[in-house]
């Protein structure tokens, strides 16, 4: 199979840069740089990659032109999604229209300017007034997503009506829509096996450019889940629009990054090559796109050592040599739960709903399901929350299962360190995983009186890996869900974060033999209330 690159149509009035981009986006793998990216932005990338981009002139500016340029507010992007009318996702078989309507309201915790909104594909009759709404859209649009539309009138009109869209991107739908990236059309071509022969040589530098965003975009859409659908169009924003806050400081700084890696952390670079664990991680890591949590954690969790954890707490905790930058979302703001067993919620009372069990069973808590692609989805989930021997210290420690790419089960733990935040039931936590510090905001949304469920929600960044993430944690004695009669309940505690009960990833708890819980010797346990105490009626 290969790629044809076809000549763009005229120039539009907002240029963009120019990529292919294949139909139903197959799995490229590949380690090449992203079209906007200088130098390939891997999280340990051992060597620069340069790309083919034209050599920009550098102009020296005043202070005073280079505060002008800096307070310049980006342009609004606009988003026109077309769903197949009556399409079923696969997200627990939740509609395509509503799953594109939240997926809206969650690009706008990104950047209040990403502007999607989403029509069923019902406007096959000219004179409808769906359609000519639609096509007041499109004369205006950056970027035409068509989900699931198979209906052959529907597709006749996108074709007639999105010519002058630079990016159009389809996915489950007729093979007779196409799809444009920058105002460069690209279509496949059976030509042996996949990329064995790219056609069109001239464009061949630009074709290799476009291979990560390609790789990057196709993985996260066959992961299936609301993160990852808002995650494609954030990096389709990134490479081909302009830059997406939350991705842009995701790149090498090039030969200063060597430098820095050389003149700080060569033994560590040294005895990370030499142990095979460590060097998997890193092969593997720069095989994912530097955007791509998903996969960057997957490696990190599959490979982990202390070699690994070495290197990373050198080159990027200790010297930021990627000189990278990420801040903890401020959106969406959850409120915290006010009241429990009709008290107001205290700072002790709050700890004491974090340890939960723990005193009972051997854990606080077991993850039900979670929100978070990257975080929230391994197997066999074990929360421990216990006070520490110091004086209003307070610690939790996650126990999971993880599945590596190799094929082997293997446990994992962590270790934060927990702050009460002002607001009782908020919480700020910090762990050092694998060498990198990441810094959270959890809050405590609900649990119920008798500790039968609870949902914890958290903001997070590790900064100098320039990553930032949001999550929630759906929370039991045991691991299964609540009882029926809690559905209302749970939903308007899902509300206020943001998050629809079909988001949420049901956690493995099947086979969870053996896992290796314990707190340190001395801790202690609940203060003001006890899930022991069972006074209250079981709901």
């Amino acid at each position: 199979m290969s790629l044809v690159l076809e000549p763009p149509p005229p120039p539009l009035s907002k240029s963009k840069t120019g990529a292919p981009l294949k139909r139903c986006f197959t799995s490229i793998r590949t380690a090449l740089s992203p079209p906007n990216h200088r130098f390939r932005a891997s999280r340990f990338p051992l060597h620069p990659t340069s790309s083919s981009r034209p050599t920009v002139t550098v102009v020296l500016k005043t202070e005073k032109e280079k505060n002008a340029v800096t307070e310049q507010k980006d342009p609004p992007v606009r988003i026109v999604a077309v769903v197949g009318q009556g399409s079923v996702s696969p997200l627990k078989c939740t509609p395509w229209e509503e799953v594109m309507m939240h997926t809206a309201k969650r690009l706008k915790w990104v950047d209040e300017g990403y502007e999607m909104v989403v029509f069923p594909d019902n406007f096959h009759q000219s004179n409808d007034q769906t359609a000519m709404d639609l096509q007041k859209e499109l004369a205006c649009a950056d970027i035409l997503l068509v989900v699931a539309v198979t209906n052959q009138d529907s597709v006749k009109w996108i074709g007639t009506n999105s010519g002058n869209i630079p990016n159009v991107i389809c996915f489950e739908s007729d093979p007779g829509l196409v799809n444009k990236l920058g105002g460069s059309y690209v279509h496949s071509e059976m030509k042996g096996s996949i990329f064995d022969k790219l056609v069109g040589i001239s464009q061949l530098k630009k074709t290799d450019e476009t291979k990560e965003v390609v790789q990057t975009v196709s993985e996260a859409w066959d992961r299936c889940n609301s993160d990852d659908i808002r995650f494609c169009l954030l990096v389709i924003i990134n490479a081909y629009i302009q830059p997406v806050p939350v991705l842009k400081n995701l790149r090498s700084k090039g030969f200063s990054t060597l430098n820095c890696m050389v003149k700080n952390c060569g033994p560590q670079i040294l005895d990370c090559l030499m142990d095979p664990n460590c060097r998997k991680a890193l092969q593997c890591l720069n095989k994912c796109s530097p955007v791509d949590q998903v996969c960057n954690y997957r490696c990190i969790a599959s490979f982990e050592s202390p070699k690994l954890e070495a290197f990373s707490l050198c080159v990027l905790q200790k010297n930021n040599c990627l000189d990278l930058d990420a801040k903890i979302p401020e959106k969406p703001y959850v409120q915290p739960m006010l009241k429990f067993r009709g008290k107001d919620l205290c700072h002790e009372t709050a700890k004491d709903l974090f340890v939960g069990w723990l005193g009972s069973l051997d854990w606080s808590w077991r993850v039900v399901a979670g929100q978070n692609p990257a975080y929230d989805q391994f197997p066999c989930q074990y929360q421990l929350f216990y006070r520490g021997k110091a004086k209003g210290s307070f610690w939790y420690e996650p126990v999971f299962q993880v599945k590596t790419l190799e094929g082997e089960l293997v446990w994992r733990r962590r270790k934060y360190r927990v702050k009460r935040a002002n607001v009782p039931g908020t919480f700020y936590f910090s762990v050092l995983d694998n060498g990198v510090v990441s810094n959270e905001y959890w809050t405590i949304v609900d649990v119920s009186e008798n500790f039968s469920w609870g949902l914890f929600h958290y903001h997070g960044a590790a900064r100098v890996a320039g990553q930032s993430y949001t999550g929630a944690v759906l929370v039991s004695p045991d691991g299964t869900y609540p009882k029926q009669t809690q559905n209302n309940r749970l939903s308007s505690a899902l509300e206020k974060c943001g998050i629809k009960e079909w988001e949420l990833y049901t956690v493995d708890n099947c086979a969870c033999q053996d896992p290796p819980l314990g707190i340190p010797e001395g801790s202690s346990l609940h203060s003001m209330v006890d899930a022991k105490d069972q006074s209250w009626s079981s709901v």
